[in-house]
């Protein structure tokens, strides 16, 4: 009998995928430092933008839309990606895990640990507004605000989190004022892992890139140990 084969050393095993999906008024370039960490460390990674942001500028925001641009970047990956999504593209993230879940390794939300019922929703604008300022982007494009508001209007964040059943990451900025209900996250779904970056604001991923770059290769290590069966 012939002997069997060695098990893969780490530069011949198929690296993870990633699909990145960005927040309001923004776009894929706010991942750049993200997609040349990943790329650096031979990950596939789809960095895509929502109706009405970046190079879809002339559509206007649907959820809907968000749903499809999400499972198209999705499609396009080899194997199931972990998706990571900041702000509005982390809303929309988990909302395409709850009804999607078989397709996705593994889900990182960023910017998004609130119930945008009431008075968060005008924290979220707020955000937004300084958010884009601050990175000199969304030009005048101020109708995709109202039409966020307008598509995540009476969503739950909490009620697609108690539906998942792969990991989860949390990752916040510790100024970010959209992290209020973190523990509410936390008792719905016990097993997420919560990193909260000293310092950084809502846009987390800009703002400590080495930070939140370091999540992310943290969880493709996990789950690739966990592929191995190394954990559970």
């Amino acid at each position: 009998m012939a002997p069997e084969p060695p098990p893969p050393d780490e530069e011949t095993i198929i690296r993870r995928p990633i699909v990145l999906v960005h927040g309001t008024r923004t776009s894929s370039a706010i991942w750049q430092r993200q997609v040349d960490a990943l790329t650096r460390s031979g990950h596939p990674t789809v960095a895509l933008d929502l109706p009405g942001h970046g190079a879809r500028a002339d559509e206007r925001f649907t959820w809907d839309g968000a749903m499809t641009a999400i499972d198209d970047a999705v499609a396009s990956c080899a194997t199931p990606p972990l998706l990571v999504g900041l702000s509005l593209g982390g809303y929309a993230a988990l909302g395409y895990a709850g009804e999607h879940q078989s397709k996705l390794a593994g889900v990182v939300l960023a910017g998004c640990s609130t119930e945008l019922r009431g008075k968060p929703l005008g924290a979220y604008r707020h955000a937004s507004h300084h958010v884009t300022r601050w990175l000199h982007l969304g030009g005048g494009t101020w109708h995709v605000v109202t039409d966020m508001l307008a598509a995540l209007a009476g969503y739950s964040p909490l009620a697609d989190l108690r539906r998942l059943q792969l990991p989860v990451w949390i990752v916040n900025g510790s100024r970010d004022p959209l992290r209020m209900d973190e523990r509410r996250y936390r008792g719905v779904l016990p097993d997420l892992r919560l990193h909260v970056v000293r310092g950084a604001g809502h846009d987390v991923n800009s703002h400590a890139p080495v930070a939140f770059n370091r999540v992310l290769l943290d969880a493709m290590h996990h789950l690739r140990r966990g592929e191995a069966g190394l954990l559970v």
